[in-house]
């Protein structure tokens, strides 16, 4: 099913001015081709359409629409900072659509977004983070996605390129992963958070294949 951009924007507009203002906001299609959002996962079909930011009067119009292209389509290099996230991507060993994924499920390319937990930026790095691995403005875009991909490569790494491990660790932090005997932790979050990821991963390795 094609969705226009929008029409998205529009229906996503509708969502945040009825709940409140920094919600997440999920989407799916139904088998009619219908798609319904919601500021609550009550359906297993849902995925995560856009993260909430810092509270804030209204979304941010780039911010929006940076979500909506963020599901509506276009190959991975199509969306913003793509360029960006390619040569990083490269310099890291890494694949750009697992850095498109993070970013899409992290902040929807919102480079601005902090979370509850002050978490910043396109890849949602937390102080600790971002010092570990040299970011000195998490706002710098660049910087961020460097970091961010520092630490998911580092990861994949201490979890022998097992990428379900490493999606978690980025969420739940390598030690919860190992606590719990190299698994998913049982973290409600954190089990929403990895098949999410790797439906993005999925959807653009699948996008970007010649």
């Amino acid at each position: 099913m094609r969705i226009s951009l929008a029409r998205v924007t529009l229906v996503l507009s509708l969502v945040v001015a009825a709940a409140p203002c920094f919600a997440d906001v999920y989407s799916f299609t139904d088998e009619q081709g219908v798609t319904h959002f919601s500021d609550v996962a009550s359906d297993s079909r849902y995925v995560l359409f856009m993260k909430s930011a810092r509270p804030v009067a209204a979304p941010e119009p780039a911010a929006a629409v940076a979500a909506a292209r963020a599901i509506g389509g276009g190959a991975p290099m199509h969306k913003p900072y793509g360029e960006a996230i390619s040569r990083i991507a490269r310099e890291q060993g890494l694949e750009p659509a697992l850095l498109h994924a993070v970013i899409t499920v992290e902040s929807g390319y919102n480079a601005r977004a902090r979370s509850r937990q002050g978490a910043s930026g396109l890849m949602q790095l937390i102080p600790s983070t971002a010092k570990r691995f040299g970011v000195t403005n998490v706002w710098n875009p660049v910087d961020n996605i460097r970091g961010g991909a520092r630490y998911l490569r580092e990861l994949l790494g201490l979890f022998n390129d097992n990428m379900q491990l490493a999606i978690a660790a980025y969420n739940a932090g390598e030690g919860a992963v190992m606590r719990s005997g190299n698994a998913i932790p049982p973290y409600g979050e954190t089990r929403r958070y990895v098949p999410r990821v790797l439906e993005y991963y999925e959807r653009y390795r699948s996008m970007a294949a010649p």
